[in-house]
C-alpha cells in the first residue's frame, strides 16, 4: 500500500480490535475484545488516529498519550468525532492502559493494531511494533499525516501539532 499522504482516501480493509469501555476504572474488570472496521467508520467521521510503539512505555505514556488526554475538549471543538490510539499490544493491555490513564468512556479509544498489520501496510512500523505517528481522516479522506523521525519525539504527532493543523 505505501505511506498515506494528505489527500489520499483512507484505505479499505483496515480493522483494529478493542475492549469497549466498561465505565469502570478497575483494572480487574474487563470486557471482551471486539473488532472495529476503521475503513467503514472513518468514512462518516473526523478521526485522529495516533500510533505509539507501546503501551506503558516512557515517551508513549509520559508525553504522547498525556498530550491527547489534556486536549480532548479542544479536539471536540475542532469537530473531531474520535481520537483512537493504537499500538501492537493486545486489546486487553490497551484497555488497561486507557483505564490507568483515567479513561472510562469513549473520549479516547485505545485499540490494537493486531501484529502492526496496518502500520506495516503503510510502512510506518518499528519492527513488529507500530511506529509513532498521527493521521487525521475527515470523512474518508486523509487530511494530515505525521511520522516521527526520532523515536522519542512527539514534535509532529503529539496533540498540539495535530490541533494546529486542524
Amino acid at each position: 500500500m505505501g505511506a498515506l499522504r494528505q489527500g489520499d482516501a483512507f484505505p479499505e480493509g483496515v480493522a483494529f480490535t478493542y475492549v469497549p469501555p466498561t465505565g469502570s476504572l478497575d483494572l480487574t474488570v474487563c470486557g471482551r475484545p471486539i473488532g472495529y472496521d476503521a475503513s467503514k467508520e472513518f468514512k462518516n467521521k473526523k478521526v485522529v488516529l495516533v500510533a505509539v510503539p507501546g503501551a506503558f512505555t516512557p515517551t508513549c505514556q509520559e508525553q504522547h498519550v498525556t498530550s491527547y488526554l489534556a486536549h480532548v475538549a479542544d479536539f471536540k471543538r475542532k469537530g473531531v468525532d474520535a481520537i483512537i490510539i493504537i499500538a501492537s499490544n493486545d486489546a486487553f493491555v490497551m484497555s488497561a492502559w486507557g483505564k490507568a490513564n483515567g479513561v472510562h468512556d469513549e473520549s479516547i479509544f485505545f485499540m490494537t493494531d493486531d501484529d502492526a498489520k496496518f502500520s506495516k501496510s503503510i510502512g510506518w512500523n518499528f519492527g513488529d511494533r507500530t511506529n509513532r505517528y498521527a493521521i487525521v481522516v475527515d470523512h474518508g479522506k486523509v487530511v494530515y499525516t505525521a511520522l516521527e523521525t526520532e523515536l522519542a519525539s512527539i514534535a509532529s504527532s503529539g496533540a498540539e501539532p495535530v490541533l494546529a493543523a486542524l
